[in-house]
């Protein structure tokens, strides 16, 4: 059962949905509770596939599949309520965010917090696209959307 209460676990789950499960199995809790919008997109070249995303509450709960039902991310909004090891929330100011944690990078327009791949912070507009060190990124920023995935492959990039 989706819960927007619940704790973020990387590279494991978000809203108690879990990473390599079939969407198919959180389908009926998700539209019989919820506002759901789905929206089909491609990943960029070279790999062009074919990706599904799941808004439900407006974004509160995103939840990403491959064409074959399979969730390969799950995201969140500054409205949902649980956080990341008790202190990582979505809304979380880049100040805070650099204070609680010991070491953070920029990668492809996301931020990755004390080399944990498996949780990524979404930079907004415009600096996903020319935030190039953390130097650049106001203070103030809102982050508001946390992703929980596998970003192994980014090591090292």
């Amino acid at each position: 059962m989706v819960d927007f209460n619940a704790d973020i676990v990387s590279f494991i789950s978000l809203g108690n949905v879990l990473l390599g499960d079939s969407i198919d199995l959180y389908l009926e809790d998700i539209f019989n509770n919820y506002t759901v919008e789905i929206k089909e997109y491609s990943l960029p070249a070279p790999s062009s596939e074919i990706r599904y995303a799941y808004s439900i509450q407006n974004g509160t709960l995103i939840i990403v599949t491959t064409t074959d039902d399979i969730i390969v991310s799950v995201g969140c909004n500054e409205k949902y309520a649980g956080k990341y090891k008790n202190r990582l929330y979505a809304g979380i100011t880049m100040q805070e965010l650099s204070q609680r944690s010991k070491d953070l990078r920029i990668l492809n327009g996301a931020l990755i917090v004390d080399q944990d791949y498996g949780l990524s912070f979404s930079l907004p507009p415009p600096y996903d696209e020319i935030a190039d060190s953390l130097g650049q990124i106001p203070h103030d920023l809102s982050l508001n959307e946390i992703y929980v995935c596998d970003h192994s492959g980014w090591i090292n990039k």
